[in-house]
């Protein structure tokens, strides 16, 4: 990981604090890839983030425009070199607005790092006024070349550390925050853990070991997946390996997590849950299915057991996220946890004990 984060400015324009504003929640969280100084959207302008976000002052202003981020970071005494996309939107594409305002970070002689399927250096306007500015155009989410891609080997068989897989009922539901929460929370309780990023999020807040599984052909997941995971091991043999989920089994436009389980071969299962929402995020119509039918259905999959839930609290409050976990615990026999409000150590002594007892003889 980078010893220190290049001074940055995350772009958000109308999506912070929705589940199109992800990635500029992540880096807002936690990120060892960039210092970030200001987060952009004029909706909360004036406003810290952490306060928006998590009822916590990080320290990073929320400003309205790229110029006001840019005066911002001033105003801090630090120069800003890179304008981070922090945009999630589904299609991963880039809106004209937007456009515009790349356009303006890149006058401003930013550094643009992005992670949508719009590839800005393959854009002639956008990439002339790179390189008449000396400024780079970043896409973090470009398809590596396919000589440098893995098919799966086996070698997973090997790997002797403890596998996590966070999967989700939903997209967007929170479970590359409590991946990085269980690495995070493990290493506070005196283990070694390392995180394996699967999106674009996850490689910019730094994580070491990372694939971006939807860039890839399909025919190369699983062995991208078996290749992260069996490198982290081979290289710092930690006590455990976090692996992030992408979508879940059953959304109807991103299903994701069999190839997890198939080739990531998890020793358990922790499933992210978002009571509060009864349809699948951005597509009305589309139920979510019951969160007892979602534990069925990847227990059934891998043969490994969903041993925690993790409640993501949207559109809740802290009296409800409390019954709710009580419910959760009564109908499914799981505990159930929220990060993001109590912290992670309950989590991982659970997951701690699945790790003793795999271990003992």
């Amino acid at each position: 990981m980078m010893a220190a984060g290049a001074p940055a400015i995350v772009y958000c324009e109308g999506a912070f604090n929705t589940p199109n504003g992800k990635t500029a929640h992540g880096l807002v969280r936690f990120t060892e890839r960039y210092d970030v100084l200001a987060v952009i959207d004029s909706r909360y302008q004036g406003r810290e983030a952490g306060e928006i976000l998590d009822g916590a002052d990080y320290g990073i202003p929320v400003v309205g425009s790229v110029e006001a981020a840019v005066q911002a970071a001033v105003g801090r005494g630090r120069t800003a070199t890179h304008f981070v996309v922090g945009l999630a939107p589904d299609g991963g594409r880039l809106s004209a607005a937007a456009r515009e305002d790349v356009k303006t970070a890149i006058r401003l002689g930013l550094n643009v790092d992005c992670g949508l399927h719009d590839f800005l250096a393959e854009d002639p306007e956008l990439a002339a006024l790179a390189a008449s500015r000396g400024v780079v155009l970043r896409d973090v989410r470009k398809p590596p070349d396919r000589n440098n891609l893995h098919f799966f080997t086996g070698n997973i068989e090997k790997v002797t550390s403890f596998k996590i897989a966070v999967l989700g009922t939903d997209s967007a539901v929170g479970k590359r925050t409590t991946a990085w929460k269980i690495v995070q929370g493990f290493e506070e309780a005196g283990y070694s853990a390392e995180m394996i990023g699967t999106g674009q999020t996850a490689w910019m807040q730094g994580a070491r070991y990372s694939i971006l599984l939807d860039s890839l052909v399909s025919d190369f997941l699983a062995g991208e997946i078996e290749y992260a995971v069996y490198s982290a091991w081979l290289e710092r043999r930690p006590d455990a390996i976090v692996i992030e989920g992408q979508g879940s089994l059953m959304n109807p436009a991103y299903p994701g997590g069999y190839e997890i389980l198939a080739a990531g071969r998890p020793d358990v299962v922790v499933l992210q849950h978002a009571p509060a929402r009864k349809e699948y995020d951005g597509f009305p119509g589309y139920p979510i299915h019951p969160l007892s039918r979602q534990i069925e259905a990847i227990e059934l999959v891998s043969g490994k057991p969903v041993v925690a839930i993790a409640v993501n609290h949207e559109s809740m409050t802290r009296e409800q996220v409390a019954r709710e976990c009580k419910a959760i615990e009564q109908s499914t026999g799981r505990p159930a946890f929220d990060v993001l409000i109590e912290g992670s150590a309950g989590l991982v002594r659970v997951l701690a004990g699945h790790m003793s007892a795999r271990t003992a003889p």
